[in-house]
């Protein structure tokens, strides 16, 4: 009869492997199921497009990952995890050729917003520079769980960040400052006018001044390989190439923590109706390029920026949100994120070529192409881009889904960020990664604190697996 171990952990996504360290180095034993070849979830680098083009087949730039309290308390460096940060963290350019800036320096970002809005941005985030250590502790962890480290910043920090971010950006004067801002918001795929997305860009343009954006040498695949490598001199063990389709094809475990969409658990452990009222949000669609030189910016901060959002005005940006979240069609004009690696790896293409990836939002399960009008939207920014193309390839919410299956409909953020759930995920509840069953949780970016690559649900989730064990002991 097989063993009985500790904790079973399904999907190795950032969240899954984060969950699983955390409770090897509390010396439990620890197995973990991955249905792909290669465990990353969101955190995979594949040769996507050509030979020799290593592309990261979602997230690419780490603010919360170089910033994540669960992985700085990691060795990941031991285990190859080395961050490249480019000269400018985000560049956001303009049709005149110019851009602002996410720098280092909070003047530098300032100054590129121009003079009437310099003091206005100082302003927004100087409480809190120089504390992003116990901010994003306080900030990622589920907010009843114990009292804060600095109630006093977090307080400061509730106050304007559960604005929606078209409330926020009403303190600068110009649209440089304010597309900027929405910009920053726009990663959560929901209206600027949603409660709490202006939380979000602060976040990010915090992130940028005290941790940077940087991206993983090699790719994103070394932020899941440190930590497969961790877990495993950790005395786990972990099984890639293995679906699980009901928890009885699982060892025996004490408890059983689930990497996956809310709708893949219910379905895996039984639990019925338990998720019912969990929302998707929009899907992505996204295009990986291999490209015989770097983008032809027009604005010189974009050559020198890791990351470049596309988007002239918060009017637009706003239309596009809109459009994929609430009218439920596809912008005619999208917002891109974009990323650039090669600028400050150039390894991950053969010599004097390069990698990019862009993504807008549409739809939930919006099976177009939008390929058209993310080539132009680049062009207006990037003259002569298409003419440097040598194979792109093209996702839009079907494939997203295929690849990984927590991204339900394309949605990337494994969840909506609307109503109760924006704070309340996966579902109101004191205890958000228990579910009725009470060897079972979620860890996933379903959970709180939601979506990006910083492990912060998987290390919550540990946390309760910690508690609810350690008292049946």
């Amino acid at each position: 009869m097989p063993s009985l171990r500790d904790v079973v952990v399904v999907g190795a996504g950032p969240n899954g492997l984060t969950a699983a360290v955390e409770l090897a180095r509390r010396g439990m034993s620890v197995e973990l199921f991955e249905a792909r070849d290669a465990v990353g979830g969101g955190a995979r680098t594949e040769e996507l497009t050509l030979p020799g083009f290593r592309h990261d087949s979602c997230s690419a730039a780490h603010p919360t990952g170089v910033g994540s309290p669960a992985f700085r308390a990691m060795p990941l460096h031991e285990y190859g995890l080395e961050w490249l940060h480019a000269e400018l963290p985000l560049a956001h350019p303009f049709p005149d050729g110019s851009a602002a800036v996410l720098a280092r320096s909070v003047g530098e970002s300032a100054a590129s917003f121009g003079p009437r809005d310099a003091r206005a941005y100082r302003r927004l985030v100087a409480p809190y520079v120089g504390k992003w250590d116990t901010l994003a502790a306080d900030f990622l962890k589920v907010p009843w769980d114990g009292l804060p480290r600095d109630p006093v910043t977090l307080a400061r920090f509730g106050l304007t960040g559960l604005q929606p971010a078209s409330w926020v950006s009403r303190r600068f004067r110009d649209d440089r400052a304010r597309a900027l801002f929405s910009g920053l918001a726009a990663h959560v795929m929901a209206p600027l006018s949603t409660p709490a997305t202006g939380a979000i860009a602060l976040v990010f343009a915090l992130a940028a001044h005290e941790v940077g954006w940087p991206l993983a040498r090699g790719g994103s695949q070394a932020i899941s390989d440190a930590l497969a490598a961790y877990l495993r001199d950790l005395d786990g063990v972990v099984h890639t190439g293995v679906e699980v389709k009901r928890l009885d094809e699982l060892p025996p475990a004490r408890a059983y923590v689930f990497d996956t969409s809310p709708t893949a658990l219910a379905r895996i452990a039984g639990l019925g109706r338990a998720y019912h009222g969990f929302r998707y949000g929009p899907g992505a669609f996204k295009i990986d390029y291999a490209l015989d030189g770097p983008v032809p910016w027009t604005a010189p901060e974009a050559r020198r920026a890791g990351s470049v959002h596309i988007g002239p005005s918060s009017k637009e940006i706003g239309a596009a949100l809109r459009a994929a979240s609430v009218e439920g069609r596809a912008p005619e004009v999208p917002f891109l994120v974009t990323t650039q690696p090669t600028l400050v790896d150039p390894d991950r293409a053969p010599a004097g070529k390069h990698v990019y990836w862009a993504y807008g939002h549409v739809p939930n399960g919006w099976d177009g192409d939008l390929t058209d009008a993310v080539e132009r939207q680049i062009e207006r920014f990037a003259p002569g881009f298409r003419d440097l193309v040598l194979a792109r390839a093209v996702a839009g919410p079907p494939q997203l889904a295929r690849r990984n299956a927590n991204y339900v409909g394309g949605d990337i953020g494994c969840g909506a960020f609307s109503g109760l759930q924006t704070m309340l995920r996966p579902r109101p509840a004191f205890h958000p990664y228990g579910t009725a069953h009470p060897a079972v949780f979620l860890c996933s970016s379903a959970a709180w604190p939601g979506p990006g690559v910083h492990g912060m649900a998987g290390h919550n989730a540990a946390k309760a697996v910690w508690r609810r064990l350690r008292g049946n002991r």
